[in-house]
């Protein structure tokens, strides 16, 4: 029992002396920037606190056992947008702070080749994008700019090219391109082109379950206070659930109101 208790003792010291390290790790895209590294001293008093840097699995020969480093990701043979992992080993009483992580988050760096909408369809062309994020494509109608759809980027700087389907209004159209990074959004300029689709009309104007439309359209339902309550694209939409009394209904290229009875 003495000696059990003796080997007890001796690997709770040993435990409490053990350095276990621990692990930053950061993931992005590479954007022709570097990584700037505050590194305290360990806790311990003796030495730096970071121990290796590790990227895409790749031990750094930047020197780390200063109190400030920098991580040079030029040296990898990276092309803008490509995909980076960046590990950071210290010790456990301690830890380094990463001071601008964002320069491994993809920007919105595009440039518009090309940019058309036709009947039912929108295509792109754009160039010098730095990383992969949604390009979405917003149309102004109802005195607003509203999503008409979105694509994911391809993240490269070649020229990309994109299309997808989008649901036209009567009459002139404008659309314009939009895409966020870190930052904000970042939009192309607006085109348009006059669309050959019908009028769309709908009916009843006094309604109990159902409102149908002349043709298929993008539509919303707001109450008498401006809340969202339905939206989607159909030709007709349940309102049996809702409750009784006026409406706002945007659909088509206009604003109207209904009455659920």
């Amino acid at each position: 029992m003495k000696n059990l208790s003796y080997i007890l003792v001796v690997l709770l010291i040993l435990f409490k002396g053990t350095a276990f390290g621990g692990i930053i790790t950061l993931e992005g895209v590479y954007q022709g920037k570097n990584l700037y590294v505050q590194n305290p001293f360990a806790g311990s008093g003796v030495g730096f606190c970071a121990t290796e840097v590790l990227v895409n699995d790749v031990k750094s020969t930047d020197e780390i056992q200063s109190s400030a480093f920098e991580i040079d990701l030029s040296v990898y043979k990276l092309k803008i947008g490509d995909k980076v992992k960046v590990v950071i080993k210290h010790k456990d009483d301690c830890k380094p702070k990463v001071l601008n992580p964002e320069n491994l988050k993809p920007t919105s760096t595009f440039e518009v080749v090309a940019f058309k909408a036709e009947e039912g369809v929108i295509k792109f062309t754009v160039k010098g994008e730095s990383g992969s994020l949604p390009f979405v494509v917003e149309q102004f109608r109802w005195n607003k700019w509203v999503k008409a759809g979105e694509v994911q980027g391809k993240g490269t700087a070649e020229e990309n090219n994109y299309s997808m389907k989008i649901n036209n209004h009567s009459g002139i159209n404008k659309f314009r391109i939009q895409q966020t990074d870190y930052r904000g959004p970042k939009y192309s300029n607006t085109i348009q082109f006059r669309s050959s689709t019908k009028e769309v009309t709908f009916y009843p104007v006094k309604a109990s379950k159902d409102l149908i439309f002349s043709d298929e359209t993008m539509y919303e339902i707001f109450d008498q206070y401006g809340n969202l309550v339905k939206k989607g694209v159909g030709t007709q939409v349940d309102i049996s659930s809702m409750p009784k009394g006026p409406y706002y209904l945007n659909y088509d290229n206009k604003t109207d109101n209904f009455i659920r009875k």
